[in-house]
């Protein structure tokens, strides 16, 4: 059962540590903390994306700044109550991490699938040049009862397919995971430099229930 619920939810990145860790939290005795890496895009730009590492993974006291490494694992989320509401936090929870020498120019270095159930209705939009856009919040189950809660972004056609789900749907999704810089409004008078993470679809497919 456990190995069927993680197949819902598998993450691939690979790049360059760009960040020392921070703790995140405990469980059982086993430490977990966060760490960035930066994933280049087909263009020149790139994706910073948080990784959970267990301090049984790697040594956490370490320097690992400029190293190249290869992560295997899960998207996941949890909700942390700030500012009088829940937020919701997105991170990629390290299984497996190896350290590479380098990167081949074909190598996909940001690759996610996952198996969930549409949990919010598809908001459907066009840009102001036209660009078709569609919203997902996709909730993928996890063991022990769990669920996490991705958004994903869907493009043209994919859009026009997306935005024809029901909430209740399960669906297939393949993509990339892709950070974004947005500004906070605080107040009258503060704003805030956050990032929001999601999932950027490259392909979609409706699922039947299994009996």
């Amino acid at each position: 059962m456990t190995d069927k619920v993680i197949e819902n939810n598998q993450v691939t990145v690979m790049g360059e540590i760009v960040s020392g860790f921070s703790y995140s939290h405990e469980i059982y005795g086993e430490g977990f903390y966060m760490v960035d890496v930066r994933c280049k895009r087909l263009s020149e730009s790139y994706d910073i994306i948080p990784v959970m590492v267990s301090e049984r993974l790697l040594d956490v006291t370490a320097d690992y700044i400029g190293e190249l490494i290869c992560v295997n694992g899960q998207f996941r989320s949890y909700n942390r109550h700030e500012e009088r509401r829940n937020r919701l936090v997105l991170s990629v929870f390290a299984r497996e991490i190896s350290f590479i020498e380098e990167m081949e120019e074909s190598s996909k270095t940001n690759q996610i699938f996952l198996d969930g159930y549409i949990c919010k209705e598809p908001i459907y939009r066009k840009t102001p040049l036209g660009r078709e856009i569609a919203d997902l919040l996709l909730a993928v189950n996890r063991p022990y009862g769990k669920s996490d809660y991705i958004p994903c972004i869907c493009w043209g056609r994919n859009a026009r397919y997306a935005s024809s789900f029901k909430v209740g749907e399960r669906c297939a999704v393949w993509g990339r995971i892709q950070s974004r810089e947005y500004m906070k409004k605080l107040d009258e008078e503060n704003v805030e430099r956050r990032v929001a993470f999601e999932v950027s679809v490259s392909k979609l497919e409706r699922l039947e229930e299994e009996c």
